[in-house]
């Protein structure tokens, strides 16, 4: 099933699992490998309980994303890779070598900790392979480490002691809310233009200013006679009754209305547009319309019975 993407919830993802479990994980493993052994594995000590109830879930996680996989499970495949990065993370925070390695005596304990946290690492560069193959590839780079078989997915011996790793730098930037609402705004536009397309709807016109827009004397008026022009499939002679006189308007609304069903209208007209002569017939005036996206015309009228030169403002 097709998912919605959302540029919040892309956020969410980004932030909350790939950069503070996933990316947090691989850092502090790594950062702390550099800090305390030169970026070289550390060889494991004895096993604690937790440490072998760790490596035990780290070796099922393979198997269950390989049943997910061929169930065409895929989001919970990859939700079943994530979790060997909780697991890692979880591990480091509960363990917190970074205290443990202030006492010396710890040493051999550290290690084992360092070491357990790596080979979960080696092991998510191959089970992020079919999800986030790039961000699996940087993983083997930052251990050195070519992960090319499935088969070896789980183990707990993927990085030998002494192996030297390479280096490393932070696996996923956090997305500030900027970016998102950019995105969102941008996502908007495009959006709004698609519709406008879509409904053959003519874009908004450049901005006018209100002095421009005052200029114009829009009024109610009233159709008194109506004619067809001659030799003019689209056009029709209004007497218009203005409130301040009756004046001819010729109009290019015979396509959508007859002469006989017109007559006694209320209309809107734009009262000081300078006259032009059309089809022999000077034209004082020009009677405005509604036009949707089918191209289909209406007059535009008020609610109440208002007498014709009546302002509109």
């Amino acid at each position: 099933k097709d998912s919605e993407f959302t540029w919040k919830e892309y956020q969410v993802r980004i932030n909350s699992e790939l950069a503070d479990i996933l990316g947090n994980f691989v850092n502090r493993a790594l950062v702390l490998t550099q800090k305390y052994y030169s970026g070289k594995i550390p060889e494991r000590g004895e096993l604690t309980p937790y440490d072998k109830e760790v490596l035990e879930q780290m070796k099922a996680i393979p198997a269950r994303i390989s049943e997910l996989v061929y169930a065409y499970k895929l989001r919970e495949a990859q939700a079943e890779a994530m979790n060997l990065a909780r697991l890692g993370n979880k591990y480091l925070a509960d363990m917190e070598p970074w205290k443990l390695v202030k006492d010396e005596s710890n040493a051999v304990r550290v290690q084992t900790i360092m070491n357990i946290a790596l080979q979960i690492t080696a092991n998510l560069s191959i089970v992020l392979q079919p999800f986030l193959p790039a961000t699996a590839k940087k993983l083997e780079d930052f251990l050195a480490f070519s992960a090319n078989d499935w088969a070896t997915a789980g183990s707990s011996d993927l990085l030998g002691a002494g192996h030297q790793t390479g280096a490393s730098h932070i696996l996923f930037a956090k997305i500030e809310d900027e970016l998102v609402e950019k995105e969102i705004e941008k996502l908007n536009a495009s959006k709004i233009q698609t519709e406008m397309e879509q409904t053959n709807l003519a874009p908004q016109k450049a901005e006018t200013s209100f002095d421009d827009f005052s200029k114009m004397d829009i009024r109610l008026g009233k159709i008194l006679t109506a004619e067809k022009v001659e030799k003019a499939d689209k056009l029709l002679k209004l007497l218009v009754d203005t409130g301040l006189d009756q004046r001819t308007i010729v109009s290019g609304i015979a396509a959508h209305y007859s002469p006989e069903e017109i007559v006694g209208k209320t209309v809107t007209v734009l009262l000081n547009l300078a006259p032009r002569t059309i089809r022999g017939i000077e034209s004082q005036g020009m009677i405005l319309m509604a036009e949707n996206s089918a191209g289909e015309l209406s007059f535009m009228v008020p609610e109440k019975d208002f007498e014709p030169g009546s302002g509109i403002n």
